[in-house]
């Protein structure tokens, strides 16, 4: 250290004095006041770096005597020596050499225990705190063992040599008491090879080096330095600063708590101690390697916000699913009851969205898993019962419920075992020790799995089977006991075994069908068998009737071939497990022409909707099929995919029912169907229909009933068949379920799954569930891959946006659209029978003229311009193409001829496929309302008469709950009703069908077009739609009433908010008018409806109405505000309630200590957090994340900002009101943001999430730190914002981690202007290294 002379005779005089003081013994206190006086005068400024070197440069060794220790003492005490520096040049020199010299290293322990837990705060107030942060840098070399403070950390730079002196010392402590007790396994640190640091070694502390009293020192100062390290751990601010560390320094910190762990397991030493124990040395939380957070018990008892407390209380019982606790799970039976809307094909997984939803629910409400796990088990159970007993209708039922328990929950499950396996894989392949390790043995979710099982048997009132699985759960619980009995039979001899084989108390329910889906995706083993009650007792002797012989899936497995009778069977029957699926794969894939054909009937029967256990494989190996690759060496000049029609034909046939579809929907498998799809679209819609053969039933079938089968089903992937005003009337917010506007989109979506699957370490765990036959083609695929399909979507989408053709009548147009007419509806002036391509005459004849108008087309394209005549010209030479354009000129060029029902009813049977034109023409039309209405006489159009009144008294009965008024229905006897004349024929279109199985995949198309349709027309147009389709199916008429019904809503914002009043009301049992006094899920969703069920129509639950009418609501914005309303007055009637309650009870302290006057905040907190779960439930799936955005920068910003509507309340109640609306606005806010980006990186839309709550967290520093005005209750805006950022801090780190460090200092000065220094502190702690110094002043600085 270069000094000038003035600055050096400074010093010279320094060591002087020390020595005099040495010398003489003087008092230490003198000493201190001699020297401060000598450095103020020569302007040293104090503490002194300098003199802490030269200090402990004159002690190691030659002067390593009692008094100078002493004089080293005071001049910390007296803070002329920098209290860090001095212990960490001591640290430097005296650990490694604690052997030669070991009263040294005992003194300096002693100093450590004074000074290294008091002087924190002191350090950082001090004048030269940076010099002194950059000595102690330099002293420990600690720049060079973990780097030097990067840019970001310039401010804190300090801090982080705080944080990395406690880190090391610890650790030299730690590798100290290991190499003494002879456990270090590998050479001592650098800080172990300073060879004495200042000056030489000297001559020790005398007497030999192995005498007895210097062993017996060594063993003492083993023992206090692991005394010293247990306080470092379980000090609140040291733990605290350490937790810095594991967050921010990971391999270090691994490295350590290793070491770590083996002085507690292995320490004699320790063993021997009285007062530290390997318990307080190594604390669960950092044993578990996991965090090493809020370690000391100080810290632990720290109060933390009430809301927090509330919450983790009210998630903590799982010994019943009582209303309270059911309402914690609440959005779960919203999403469950959602995914069932018939209507909506999403191209989302739910599994994906059930996962994300059970982590955030889990978070918040601080449960365990297997907390977590019941709750999503009992919410597809109440699903389950409320469609045990479903009204019929075009719409999935019970197949899909059961698809749902069975199958989906279970799969979620497994998603987030798998998740966390994925993790610790993943961690120990960069862990520093690399152990190879069975990681799936490490985690924590599955035990947590079985004891949610193992709880989920007690709910036998829940676990009824409906009738139509009742064998299948009995041949599951016989299955276990012969199992438990030690009989070892096979799925046949189960499959044969009749109901009455089985004894009376081996019947099984619901329970054992969810623990067989458990066990075959090896998400627990056989073990479950033995659990208490699983089995009621052994299965001693099996019935002999059974033969071993039948036909069964064991038999074909074992060789059996496909005869009919076992094709019947496997047909019926759906696979128990994926060596059956694999095994009808392999047939289906190379089989002969007539087995391939069997195969794909068994994997499209019994085993698709039904098969719960492998149903996710089922639908990849059906996509699979659907895909068929070009052979290697085929040379043909017409596609491959053309000799596989027959093949073809019958997976589309297999797979197009409602259950069927929503099964796929579910598993997020549409952007793939659609993907396989398109070319088999492509191909078929272009060829000659030169091929054709008979199915089974003697069905004729060619290559345009292949195309139509594709064709319909690829559109109902997506709301091809809705209003044109749905495209645009939700701006940027959809329903979160919402199926997005076209197959452009499905292919996307496609692309990014194929593309993302298998990347992250829990897909890598998922693989190993799936078959290894499985194979997708994993090239991107876009509409430009198919020219004829995206021909027809452009003239689709230009059919429903522009205005009817005006084309002069009389003009070559209307002469080839004639031309066109009279060839594809030959049948009305012929013979009775079908029209068909393969008809010898009928199909040259219609060629031909056919040909001649293409022609006629093409010369009056050459003359005419105009985008119509350019689109068709541009297919002529495409016969399908022009087959359905067509269509589309027929319907808009002659008008009024569409009318001719019965020639459109042949066209369709001509090509189904034309249907789509018909419906998007016919839709179109409806909107522009340029026609004149047609009157339902029952002359000219069908009348709805008969049964009308009927329909109206239904209507009513279902939405009596609700508080709604309906519109009335009477209609005057000498006015008929009416409906918009392209409706009426759509509607007679859609009656000429029967309703039988051969149609149903067209009525599925059709039907909820026309029910789309109607409910966009004035009222009562549905209501007479629904009448009319009443009287021809009279078991449907439940389904058109209740349809009927919701359209009350589509043209109503009041009704709709009168819907969701009646939903806060039900679930939370508010009002004195609330039919549910109790309130909870079943108050909100209810048990069915139907009048098979009640002996007459009942009413409808107002959740399960709002859940059905959401997607029609023109413009779903404006619920954002409704919400924040309706949940502010349900916060008032909460709290007016609570309030009356306890004028009736004594004071009384509730376990939280949280009860102020007669209101109980724990009762109140917990119910204002029900209905923050509701609203923020509704709000997302009513818009998806675009309504989450707009409550966040919107919405609630102006609601802080302008005077508030509410009745404010004064004195103490007021305050207690206003305080809970703010905790409200704050669950509501946070929740809504979990349900829209998840807590995680896992969802596409958490992309979006750091701009969002950026912007919003901008908000809350501007006025926290006065730089806005608010008008709101200040009770109300303090209590969200600690309540906001409270949630965010507990429950979602991660969104932390993603903000500015800039926003994030802001909000935290705002927050320590509030008096929460704490959450203040947490918020900067979660964002890491970058602010890593700024939080450890903190800590330091208030003494957390």
């Amino acid at each position: 250290m270069a000094e000038s002379g003035g600055r050096s005779s400074v010093w010279e005089g320094v060591l002087e004095l020390t020595k005099w003081a040495q010398h003489h013994n003087a008092d230490p206190l003198l000493w201190s006041i001699q020297l401060t006086s000598a450095l103020n005068a020569a302007s040293v400024r104090l503490p002194s770096p300098e003199l802490a070197y030269r200090l402990v440069s004159h002690i190691c060794w030659d002067n390593h005597v009692p008094i100078t220790w002493k004089l080293l003492e005071k001049s910390i005490s007296v803070n002329i020596a920098p209290p860090l520096l001095v212990l960490s040049l001591l640290s430097s020199s005296v650990i490694p050499s604690r052997r030669l010299h070991p009263s040294a290293f005992r003194l300096y322990l002693d100093l450590l225990n004074r000074h290294a837990f008091s002087s924190l705060s002191s350090t950082i107030t001090s004048p030269n705190y940076r010099t002194v942060m950059d000595s102690v840098d330099a002293a420990l070399e600690l720049s060079k063992v973990y780097g030097a403070c990067g840019e970001s950390e310039d401010g804190g730079a300090g801090g982080v040599v705080i944080v990395r002196f406690v880190f090391t010392v610890v650790w030299q402590l730690v590798e100290a008491s290991l190499e003494d007790e002879g456990l270090l396994e590998h050479k001592p640190r650098w800080w172990m090879n300073n060879n004495g640091g200042f000056g030489g070694d000297g001559g020790g502390d005398g007497g030999s080096y192995f005498s007895e009293q210097k062993e017996g020192l060594q063993r003492a100062n083993t023992a206090m330095a692991i005394e010293t390290i247990a306080r470092f751990i379980n000090d609140k601010v040291t733990s605290r600063i350490l937790s810095l560390v594991h967050q921010n320094m990971p391999n270090h910190w691994a490295a350590f708590v290793q070491q770590l762990q083996r002085l507690a397991a292995n320490s004699l030493v320790l063993r021997n101690m009285k007062h530290v124990t390997p318990e307080s040395l190594l604390p669960s939380d950092l044993k578990s390697n996991k965090g090493f957070k809020l370690l000391s018990p100080e810290w632990k008892t720290t109060c933390k916000l009430e809301l927090n407390s509330v919450m983790a209380a009210a998630g903590g019982s799982f010994q019943s699913c009582n209303d309270t606790w059911s309402l914690l799970w609440l959005p779960i039976d919203l999403i469950l009851e959602d995914a069932m809307d018939g209507d909506n094909v999403a191209e989302t997984s739910v599994v994906l969205v059930l996962s994300g939803m059970m982590k955030a629910l889990k978070a918040v409400n601080g449960t365990s898993w297997h907390n977590a796990f019941l709750g999503l088990w009992i919410a597809a159970l109440r699903l389950v019962q409320r469609e045990r007993d479903p009204s019929e209708g075009p719409v999935p039922r019970l197949d899909t419920c059961l698809c749902m328990l069975l199958c989906i929950t279970t799969l979620v499950v497994a998603n987030i075992v798998e998740e966390e396996e994925g993790e610790l894989m993943e961690e120990a392949e960069h862990s520093p020790t690399n152990q190879s390790k069975d990681n799936q043995a490490l985690g924590e979710r599955r035990e947590e799995l079985v004891t949610c099982l193992q709880l989920l048997g007690n709910y036998e009132s829940m676990l009824n089977p409906p009738q139509s699985v009742t064998s299948v759960a009995n041949q599951a619980a016989a299955k276990a006991a012969m199992f438990v009995s030690g009989h070892a039979v096979g799925n046949g001899y189960l499959e044969s075994m009749n109901v009455n084989d089985f004894p009376t108390n081996y019947s099984g329910n619901l329970w054992h069908l969810i623990v067989e889906a458990c066990i075959a995706r090896k998400l627990i083993d056989t073990t479950a068998y033995f659990w208490p009650g699983y089995v009621s007792a052994p299965y001693n002797q099996l019935p002999h009737s059974i033969s071993n012989h039948l036909p069964s899936w064991s038999s074909f497995v074992k060789g059996s071939p496909l005869t009919p009778q076992l094709v019947n069977v496997l047909v019926a029957t759906p696979a128990s497990s994926l060596a059956e699926i694999e095994k009808i794969f392999e047939v289906a894939r190379n089989g002969s022409d007539e087995e391939k054909l069997s195969a794909v009937t068994v994997l499209c029967g019994a085993s698709l909707v039904r098969g719960w256990n492998v149903q996710e494989h089922i639908i990849f190996f059906i996509i699979n099929l659907l895909s068929l690759a070009v052979p290697p060496k085929y040379s043909g000049s017409e596609s491959h995919l053309i000799s596989h029609a027959p093949f073809l034909n019958v997976l589309l046939v297999g797979i197009s029912s409602v259950d069927s579809v929503q099964i796929f929907s579910l598993h997020g498998a549409v952007p793939l169907l659609a993907g396989a799809l398109m070319p088999i679209c492509e191909v078929f819609g272009s060829c000659v229909p030169n091929v054709s053969w008979s199915s089974v039933s003697g069905e004729k079938n060619s290559c345009h009933a292949v195309f139509s089968n594709a064709f319909i089903l690829l559109l109902r992937l997506w709301r091809f068949n809705h209003p044109p005003i749905e495209h645009v009337m939700a701006g940027a917010a959809s329903p979160a379920f919402g199926s997005k506007l076209g197959p452009e989109y499905l292919l996307l979506a496609r692309n990014c799954v194929l593309a993302e699957f298998g990347k992250s370490p829990k897909d890598q765990i998922s693989s190993r569930r799936f078959s290894k036959m499985i194979s997708l083609p994993q090239e991107p695929v876009f509409m430009d891959l198919f020219p004829k399909v995206k021909t027809w979507y452009r003239q689709h989408q230009e059919c429903i946006a522009s205005t009817r053709s005006a084309l002069a009548p009389g003009g070559p147009i209307y002469q080839i659209a004639d031309a066109l007419l009279s060839i594809m509806f030959r049948k009305i002036n012929r013979s009775g029978q079908s029209l068909t391509p393969s008809t010898s005459g009928s199909s040259n004849s219609s060629s031909s003229s056919l040909d001649d108008a293409l022609m006629k087309l093409k010369d009056y394209s050459d003359s005419e311009s105009g985008s119509q005549v350019h689109a068709v010209e541009s297919t002529t030479n495409n016969r399908w193409s022009t087959t359905l354009y067509y269509t589309l000129w027929i319907c808009s060029i002659i008008g009024m001829s569409f009318l001719f029902v019965p020639g459109l009813k042949d066209l369709a049977d001509f090509l189904p496929a034309t249907l789509a034109t018909t419906v998007s023409y016919l839709s179109a039309e409806v909107t522009r309302g340029l026609w004149k209405p047609a009157f339902m006489n029952g002359t000219d159009w069908p009348s709805p008469a008969a049964n009308l009144s009927t329909v109206d008294q239904q209507i009513k009965k279902i939405l009596a709950a609700t508080g709604v008024d309906v519109p009335s229905l009477a209609i005057d006897g000498s006015v008929p009703a009416t409906l918009p004349l392209p409706l009426a024929a759509f509607l007679s279109l859609t009656i000429t069908y029967k309703l039988d199985k051969n149609t149903e995949r067209i009525l599925v198309l059709i039907g909820p077009s026309m029910i789309a349709l109607s409910a966009g027309c004035p009222w009562p147009c549905m209501a007479i739609v629904g009448s009319l389709w009443a009287q021809k199916v009279k078991r449907w008429s439940d389904f058109f009433a209740f349809s009927a019904s919701r359209t009350v809503f589509h043209h109503s914002r009041d009704a709709v908010v009168q819907l969701l009043k009646s939903c806060f009301a039900s679930t939370l049992g508010l009002g004195s008018a609330c039919l549910y006094k109790n309130g909870g899920v079943g108050a909100l969703l209810g048990h069915g409806f139907g009048s098979h069920i009640y002996g007459g129509m009942s009413p409808v639950a107002p959740g399960i109405l709002y859940l059905r009418v959401h997607r029609s609501i023109r413009d779903v914005i404006f619920l954002t505000e409704e919400i924040v309303s309706l949940l502010m007055l349900s916060v008032r009637e909460i709290a007016t309630g609570e309030l009356l309650k306890g004028e009736k009870e004594k004071l009384k302290k509730t376990k939280h200590g949280m009860r102020y006057g007669h209101v109980s905040l724990a009762a109140s907190m917990t119910r204002v957090k029900h209905a923050a779960l509701l609203g923020a439930s509704f709000l997302w799936i009513s818009g998806g994340s675009g309504l989450v955005h707009s409550l966040l920068t919107e919405t609630l910003p102006s609601w802080f900002l302008s005077t508030q509507a509410l009745d404010r309340d004064v004195g103490e109640s007021g305050v207690k009101v206003a305080m809970l609306r703010g905790y409200a606005l704050a669950c509501f806010s946070v929740l809504s943001g979990m349900f829209a980006w998840g807590i995680d990186s896992s969802s596409p839309t958490s992309r979006r999430r750091p701009k969002i709550l950026g912007i919003h967290l901008d908000f809350l520093a501007n006025a926290m730190n006065c730089t806005v005005s608010l008008r709101c209750d200040y009770a109300t805006w303090r209590a969200y914002v600690t309540g906001f950022m409270n949630l965010i801090v507990s429950c979602t780190p991660l969104w932390i981690e993603e903000l500015n460090v800039g926003l994030l200092k802001r909000v935290s000065k705002g927050l320590r202007q509030f008096g929460e220094e704490d959450l203040a502190l947490r918020l900067l702690e979660i964002k890491g290294a970058s602010v890593m110094g700024e939080v450890v002043e903190m800590i330091c600085q208030s003494r957390f």
